[in-house]
């Protein structure tokens, strides 16, 4: 039998401060996601970022959390059964998120105790950086390293311009398209530090620049040129040309430079160039969740309008769409 195990990020157990500050502590301790030294990560979370932010953050998980609870949980729990049904009985689809629960050394234990002889790995992350495939991948390792039998393990450790992945985003965005003529197109994708791209640059090869117009053998992890690839093959699949959509990056965190152009940057100039509709993508997240319900959803919206624009409609992530399925499906069997 073959493990499938999908993995998200992750989500505090509920909308209480102390909740949210335990999540806030785990994510935000991990050495790729804020990369200085130790003792000075475990100051800013501990002494400032957890309890200064955590009744914030308790307050706008309020606004997206459903009776069944978080969405990004909910939409795992359905595409892990969906998977299932589509793969068959040779498989066992498990979930586990990268922090808080369900755990991921919880699914891997249901594959120990199935006796499976393969395992295919797809953190839900279609554009790799180090701090969400990366810690993923890491995570897997540390718990698995303990076990007696380590079955064949395959990672997906990007997906950027997977044919399915694109289509099924495609597929969500012309039904907005159909419905009313948009100026402009916004794909926003979550942000990462500068430091953090120049740290994985292959041969000194990225520059943050120019550089990212093309997806060769030597960017083909960089996060910010998988970004522009992802966008390239977006647009294309809807029929918008390039003077038609703007790439840009959210939910920067702190003082130190993080990859550009800033999202709420570009919303600031939009009006005055006499856009006055726009459709949002955030081709980033394959769930909807905190950066893209209430991110994008309504803080960008609410930018955007009191600017003068007129229209800011945000196109949901794939969550439990068909095709999305099928494209998670066909990367099992590739590689199973």
């Amino acid at each position: 039998m073959v493990g499938v195990l999908i993995i998200n990020l992750g989500t505090p157990d509920s909308t209480k401060t102390s909740d949210v500050r335990k999540y806030l502590r785990e994510f935000l301790m991990d050495w790729r996601v804020i990369d200085i030294p130790y003792l000075n990560r475990f100051a800013l979370i501990n002494f400032i970022i957890a309890p200064l932010r955590g009744p914030k953050s308790a307050h706008e998980y309020q606004k997206l959390w459903t009776p069944e609870g978080s969405p990004i949980k909910t939409y795992a729990y359905q595409l892990q059964k969906l998977l299932q049904e589509s793969l068959g009985e040779n498989y066992l689809v498990s979930m586990g998120m990268r922090y808080q629960n369900p755990s991921i050394k919880e699914a891997l234990q249901l594959f120990k105790d199935r006796g499976i002889t393969k395992l295919v790995v797809i953190p839900l992350y279609p554009q790799y950086a180090s701090a969400s495939t990366g810690s993923t991948i890491e995570k897997v390792w540390e718990e698995m390293k303990d076990f007696q039998v380590i079955p064949d393990i395959n990672f997906i450790s990007t997906f950027a311009n997977n044919e399915l992945f694109i289509k099924a985003f495609a597929e969500i965005g012309k039904k907005y398209m159909a419905e009313d003529d948009y100026d402009h197109y916004v794909l926003t994708y979550h942000g990462l530090p500068e430091r953090q791209i120049m740290k994985g640059s292959c041969n000194n090869h990225c520059k943050l620049g120019t550089c990212c117009e093309a997806y060769t053998d030597y960017n083909q992890y960089c996060y910010r040129a998988q970004c522009f690839e992802t966008s390239r093959h977006l647009a294309k699949a809807l029929g918008i040309g390039k003077d038609q959509y703007t790439v840009c990056f959210q939910s920067r965190l702190g003082k130190t430079p993080w990859i550009k152009p800033y999202t709420d940057e570009i919303i600031k100039t939009l009006p005055a160039k006499g856009i006055k509709k726009v459709l949002a993508f955030s081709p980033s997240f394959v769930a909807d969740c905190l950066e893209t319900t209430v991110e994008i959803g309504e803080t960008y919206r609410d930018q955007f309008l009191a600017l003068g624009g007129e229209k800011w409609t945000l196109v949901e992530s794939l969550n439990t769409n068909p095709t999305w399925v099928e494209c998670l499906k066909e990367m099992v069997l590739k590689n199973s």
